[in-house]
């Protein structure tokens, strides 16, 4: 049976109801590959249940901005948000998100990856559901590690990453040795070096929610990043996301990009990558003295504000583009190795995937290790593992990101930016009443 007539033919998940109305409904979504590829599939929706899509595609962090002022406000303007596992349970506990645990059976909410439900979920209830799940992982070029004489560890160290992203720099050719974001945001640059803060044994705050940066933890992560991206990194690193590494990752010009799974992928996709045959993959480094890799977990899903005046359609289109028959059919599209990945248990159990996707197993191992509950070998107050699950954290993140970020560009040096994170981070707190 062709995979068409299996969609067309659940009437469950595309509520192919006689007689419905031609609809619209406005998609906010991010403008990274697997959400691009989605919009570029959705006519099929509209084909089969005659409501229209309308897309707002945008840069992440203006999409952050977008639509966090329009939920807070009821604006109403989005019927879908891309949104994450900051985001959700937030949202959630403020009522601003309408339920989702009402998708039909074709949905199969039990096959979602435990983890990654759990993290869209509040007191049991779902309310977002998972397009793609990422923890974070070494991405590396095995031909200049060869030409070097060097071996990739599976659990490597900073150490170790530091002398070989140095060894394979070779700026005559613009090949850098490593590539990190350094574009401000805190779910932009705040995400990797949050996570390297994690893996050296820092936290954002103690338990007493007092900031740690003037800590001894936070300098040596904050000097290893700025020392290692200035010896090994390309020029102009500090206007670089996820999008801009990816896309020099691909042309050849990066070593090794420490960064979300999802991009194994993209770099390994022989039509979008010219490195594509020399691609080798490898867990999070640890500083060799913790059993901390520092992974995070990421969830970009689809949600649906309560502001919307078209829940039912919103979630007709979240039944289609999140369940199995998506990755269905996107692997007959473009190739298993392309689907979305991390956020059902059964594609981990598919030969077809685990055949064409060398990094599927580390994927999954990164995103089983990470530990949003105790995300540093400290104590902490928050949960989260890249970012801290408080209301507060998107302004004072961001505020730090833009801090380090100067530092990168060296405009500050890492005392004076660990000092300006240090005030920034205790004012906001102390405005939101955390000492009181």
């Amino acid at each position: 049976m062709k995979l068409r007539s299996i969609i067309i033919g659940s009437c469950s998940l595309f509520a192919l109801a006689a007689g419905a109305q031609a609809q619209s409904i406005t998609i906010a979504t991010v403008n990274n590959g697997d959400m691009i590829r989605m919009q570029g599939l959705s006519d099929r929706f509209t084909e089969q249940t005659g409501i229209a899509l309308e897309w707002v595609t945008l840069e992440e962090n203006v999409l952050r901005q977008r639509v966090t002022t329009d939920i807070a406000t009821g604006g109403g303007q989005y019927d879908v948000m891309t949104i994450g596992a900051y985001e959700t349970p937030i949202w959630a506990a403020q009522g601003w998100l309408a339920p989702l645990d009402d998708l039909g059976d074709d949905y199969n909410a039990d096959d979602l990856i435990p983890a990654v439900r759990e993290a869209l979920s509040v007191d049991g209830t779902q309310y977002a559901s998972p397009f793609y799940a990422e923890s974070a992982m070494i991405m590396y070029r095995t031909d200049l590690f060869e030409e070097a004489g060097l071996e990739m560890p599976q659990e490597p160290t900073w150490e170790f990453i530091g002398e070989a992203a140095r060894a394979i720099t070779d700026r005559d050719n613009e090949i850098y040795g490593i590539c990190l974001r350094g574009k401000a945001g805190w779910g932009e640059n705040m995400a990797f070096i949050t996570a390297l803060a994690n893996s050296m044994g820092g936290r954002w705050f103690d338990m007493d929610w007092e900031p740690q940066f003037e800590s001894p933890e936070w300098n040596e992560a904050l000097t290893y990043y700025v020392d290692l991206m200035t010896d090994a990194g390309p020029p102009g690193a500090s206007s670089n996301g996820f999008n801009e590494n990816l896309a020099l990752f691909q042309q050849g010009k990066c070593g090794m990009w420490m960064d979300a799974t999802v991009a194994a992928s993209f770099v390994s996709n022989p039509d979008e990558s010219q490195v594509a045959d020399s691609v080798g993959y490898a867990l999070f480094p640890t500083n060799g003295e913790f059993d901390n890799h520092g992974n995070w977990l990421w969830v970009w899903s689809l949600a649906v504000p309560a502001s919307s005046q078209n829940v039912d359609e919103a979630k007709q289109f979240i039944e289609w583009a999140t369940s199995e028959a998506y990755l269905e059919m996107v692997a007959e599209e473009e190739g298993w190795a392309n689907v979305p990945p991390g956020t059902r248990t059964s594609l981990y159990e598919n030969p077809a995937y685990i055949e064409a996707a060398p990094f599927a197993e580390i994927t999954l191992e990164a995103i089983e290790a990470a530990n949003t509950t105790n995300s540093s070998v400290q104590d902490v107050p928050y949960a989260g593992g890249q970012f801290v699950a408080i209301p507060e954290f998107q302004g004072i993140g961001t505020s730090v990101g833009q801090i380090f970020s100067a530092a990168l560009a060296g405009q500050v040096n890492v005392d004076q930016a660990l000092q300006q994170a240090q005030q920034s981070a205790r004012m906001e707190m102390d405005r939101a009443g955390y000492y009181r």
